[in-house]
Formats: structure tokens, C-alpha cells, sequence
């Protein structure tokens, strides 16, 4: 089923999410119907708070970017109750999308290597290492977890230049390929 995506100005996307237990109520409906939505949406990635729930669960699918990089062409995950250990490397900026902020996209400063634990869709637990674009994707899905938003990662006189695009997206006054909740929507 295709879940409606929270859009900027929601509280559920600046709240940091809680972990969740191998008995999650609905868990392996909800990953899903995550994928479905995600998929729907042409995203990369898309993380539980984007459509609402407030748990710590992400998923990646970097296939699209397999033309720049061919090890990604497999590279899909389920990543539950993460914690980024380590970041390293030379900060390296890339122009990011959200689907949470449609029609907008920022450059966004990250570092290039990530080591991060986390359980997968059958609660198996993993540490592992990624680098360059599944990196980027990781840390911008980690970011909805921990309760930051694209627009956190640009300056203040970036984020006043948007702020008329970051109200429409709030308001609804966008037009996405995709099901969306609009907080300040007037109904």
C-alpha cells in the first residue's frame, strides 16, 4: 500500500525517532509498504518519520545511481535502530533532494565515509562500512531518525532565501507524482 509522505513542517520530522523491538506491531507490512511508497515516489531512500512513524527504521535502494558507481547496482537495505559509530574523510557536497520537500533541492555538505550498526528487516545485527553515494544516502536517511531535515543542513541565509518554498511545501501548494500530508493544509 502507498503511504501518504509527511511534508516539511510536520513535528514527526523533527522528532528523534525511539528504537523499536523485533515484535513491532505490523513491522514487516509496514517495511513493505515503506518500499512501495518509496518506489512510487522515485525515491532512494525514505525513512519511518516520512511517513509518520516516529521509529527508528530507514530503507536504501541506490540502484538508480549504478551508472556512477556499478557496485551500487545491488545495493538495497533495511536499516533498524542505526547508530552511526564513526565519519571520516574530506567533506564533499552533492545536490540533494528530499521527498519530503518537493520540487526543492540544496547542496549539502557531507562527509564521504560512514561505520554504522544496525539490525535488518529479519533483525539480524550488522556494523559495516560504506563510502561515497550510498554513504550520502545512508546519512540523509539517518537524518530523518535523529530529527533532522534537509534544510538544517544549509545556512541560515539559505534556509531565509527558501523560506517561501519551504511554507509552500508546508502548505500544499506543491504538485509531487505522489500521495503527500501537508501540515499547515487548510482542509
Amino acid at each position: 500500500m502507498i503511504l501518504p509522505i509527511v511534508a516539511y513542517g510536520d513535528p514527526v520530522l523533527k522528532t528523534r525517532a525511539t528504537n523499536i523491538e523485533k515484535d513491532y506491531p505490523g513491522l514487516e507490512e509496514l517495511i513493505n509498504n515503506m518500499w512501495e511508497t518509496m518506489y512510487h515516489a522515485n525515491g532512494v531512500g525514505l525513512a519511518a518519520p516520512q511517513v509518520g512513524k516516529s521509529i527508528r527504521l530507514f530503507m536504501v535502494d541506490a540502484s538508480p545511481f549504478d551508472d556512477e558507481d556499478p557496485k551500487l547496482a545491488d545495493f538495497k537495505k533495511v536499516f533498524i535502530n542505526p547508530v552511526i559509530m564513526e565519519q571520516w574523510g574530506k567533506e564533499w557536497i552533492f545536490n540533494e533532494g528530499c521527498l519530503s520537500f518537493p520540487d526543492l533541492r540544496e547542496d549539502i555538505y557531507r562527509l564521504p565515509n560512514i561505520r554504522i550498526k544496525y539490525f535488518d528487516e529479519n533483525f539480524t545485527a550488522h556494523e559495516d562500512e560504506f563510502d561515497g553515494l550510498s554513504a550520502r544516502i545512508i546519512q540523509h536517511e539517518y537524518d530523518h531518525v535523529e530529527g533532522i531535515v534537509m534544510v538544517d543542513r544549509i545556512s541560515p541565509l539559505k534556509r531565509r532565501l527558501i523560506r517561501n518554498k519551504l511554507t509552500n511545501i508546508s502548505k500544499g501548494a506543491v504538485h509531487p507524482d505522489y500521495p503527500m500530508k501537508y501540515p499547515l493544509r487548510k482542509r
